[in-house]
């Protein structure tokens, strides 16, 4: 076990990762998946409802009053076991954004987007910041 960056797209915080033993023949097939970031048990987390991978720690969430484009979604200040694409300008409910689509770096579904650049400046506080929608996510340990 070793620390390492997760989230590609930002400066995220390092987490304790598992990395699986792989033999040299199969390592450049499955290097995609060689790592990923397990959250601890004792904290409630929110994970993947596609494949259950890890996404954000509950005490990283800011709000739950947000809209996605297929409802309700939550704004976390951080994530893990999330990738990127590329930032674009879109109008949004609250005005023009920079934002990039992110998605689970294990099933590759698309979860939200990560903001940007928020052109307004009452709208600063996003920038940085990710958008999960709940279609996309599910409550995981600890929530009992």
């Amino acid at each position: 076990m070793h620390l390492r960056s997760v989230c590609s797209c930002c400066m995220a915080r390092p987490f304790l990762l598992r990395s699986r033993a792989v033999s040299p023949a199969t390592a450049t097939m499955t290097r995609s998946k060689t790592f990923q970031a397990y959250l601890p048990n004792c904290h409630r987390t929110y994970s993947c409802i596609h494949c259950r991978a890890h996404l954000a720690n509950h005490d990283e969430l800011i709000s739950k009053s947000f809209q996605g484009s297929q409802g309700r979604a939550y704004l976390f200040n951080s994530v893990v076991n999330v990738g990127c694409g590329p930032a674009e300008e879109r109008v949004l409910l609250t005005g023009l954004h920079a934002v990039a689509d992110i998605y689970c770096e294990n099933c590759k579904t698309t979860l939200g987007w990560k903001y940007e650049h928020a052109f307004e400046s009452s709208q600063k506080y996003k920038e940085g910041k990710f958008i999960i929608e709940l279609a996309h996510m599910i409550k995981d340990n600890g929530w009992d």
